[in-house]
């Protein structure tokens, strides 16, 4: 009997070994042997915040009714979905140049170089510029700088080049260059997203082209940008040079777009018609009565960002707090997260708080989380997957550490 009962033995002190076998013992192993480990650690999410102000001579009640609800909007940004924010805006104008044909025949281009995508300066509290450039969240009168920057005035272009502004704010030599020399330098940082939010009653008319192709003539019941819209830079050429922007590191940076645009009120769609007026006959875009021509092209870039539009609202709405509580919510939805004292991706537990008060958790071991580890002067991330993407009215965002003993 005690011949044919060692085997067994020995088999199963093989298995009760197997059994107790811990990844904490696998060579180079980074898994804490205790649960003494301090938590993984969510670093802020970084977002600058880059306004588009149509500053054309029909744009004066809009900018105050967006000056109106900016509080809601910064409030929205700070409560953050759940993840603290390190955010900053700045803002810039959609004047770039105008290109005119007089009644005469005289075919006039203006420049904007104080303008064409360079920040601009934040007034003080008597409206004279000062030498800042962008304001920081962290600023105890960020709602009032805030609002008094986003009132660009009315003398700017009449052909509004929106998607040409951001191409040159956030490229060299602009963003490359110190805002002590007149360039954009200093506001975009590694490792944060850009949000770029266009405030304008009218289409867009961009081209990386000079001079410009389009030319604006005295007639209001055209839109010549609509009608030489093959003349201008694509709205699929600007969302690759958007989509192609990489920080300091190397890293690619992650693009947010929103706009407050000429669509219908009804359907955000866009569409050319004309009203009759004292003057003669206007182009407006359908049911916005307040806009100045069809938002072809702002809706075609609004929906490469986002095919469910909801980062598009009409320019015709009569209050901005929704729109702007909106898009505050997209922007602190991130579907990725800086992390760090994460010793082993494997041990990585996330728990989201849902709207409704229910915890979903998510691993990378469960396939809804995927890890990258960090590089030269960027840290490990972790992206959110599938069933377990972040959503508008998230509360909470804790990232636990299993172990292993």
């Amino acid at each position: 009997m005690t011949r044919h009962s060692r085997a067994p033995l020995v088999l199963l002190s093989a298995l009760l070994a197997a059994a107790c076998h811990s990844p904490v013992d696998d060579p180079g192993s980074t898994v804490p042997g205790t649960c003494q480990s301090a938590p993984p650690l969510i670093a802020p999410q970084k977002t600058d915040i880059l306004f588009v102000i149509d500053n054309s001579g029909s744009m004066a009640e809009e900018q105050a009714g967006i000056a109106t609800e900016l509080p809601a909007f910064l409030e929205a940004i700070k409560e953050g979905s759940g993840v603290a924010q390190d955010f900053r805006v700045g803002v810039i104008t959609t004047s770039v140049y105008q290109r005119h044909i007089l009644k005469s025949g005289q075919d006039v281009v203006r420049q904007y170089p104080d303008q064409s995508g360079r920040l601009q300066a934040v007034p003080d509290a008597a409206g004279n510029p000062t030498d800042e450039r962008f304001i920081d969240g962290t600023d105890s009168f960020v709602v009032e700088k805030f609002r008094r920057l986003v009132k660009q005035g009315t003398e700017g272009s009449g052909q509004e080049t929106p998607f040409e502004a951001v191409r040159l704010a956030v490229s060299s030599p602009l963003s490359t260059t110190s805002i002590a020399q007149g360039g954009n330098g200093g506001f975009l940082r590694d490792g944060a997203r850009l949000l770029v939010v266009v405030v304008t009653d009218e289409e867009d008319c961009s081209s990386t082209v000079r001079p410009p192709p389009v030319a604006l003539r005295d007639d209001a019941s055209r839109d010549f940008c609509h009608e030489q819209e093959n003349l201008l830079t694509s709205v699929e050429d600007y969302y690759a040079i958007f989509q192609g922007l990489h920080d300091g590191t190397g890293a690619s940076r992650e693009v947010l777009w929103a706009t407050i645009g000429p669509v219908a009120l009804s359907d955000k769609r866009a569409e050319l018609v004309q009203d009759s007026t004292p003057q003669g006959p206007v182009v407006r875009n359908a049911d916005c009565p307040t806009s100045y021509g069809p938002g072809y092209r702002q809706r075609a870039m609004a929906e490469k960002f986002d095919r469910k539009l909801v980062n598009l609202d009409s320019i015709c709405k009569s209050n901005y707090r929704d729109t702007l509580i909106g898009i505050a919510a997209l922007a602190t939805v991130g579907q990725s997260l800086d992390v760090m004292n994460l010793p082993d991706a494997r041990l990585a537990r996330v728990e989201l708080t849902r709207e409704d008060g229910s915890v979903q958790v998510c691993s990378v071991a469960g396939g809804e989380l995927r890890y990258e580890p960090s590089g030269e002067g960027r840290p490990a991330r972790l992206y959110f997957l599938g069933g377990c993407l972040r959503r508008v009215g998230d509360t909470r965002v804790d990232v636990k550490l299993l172990c292993a003993g």
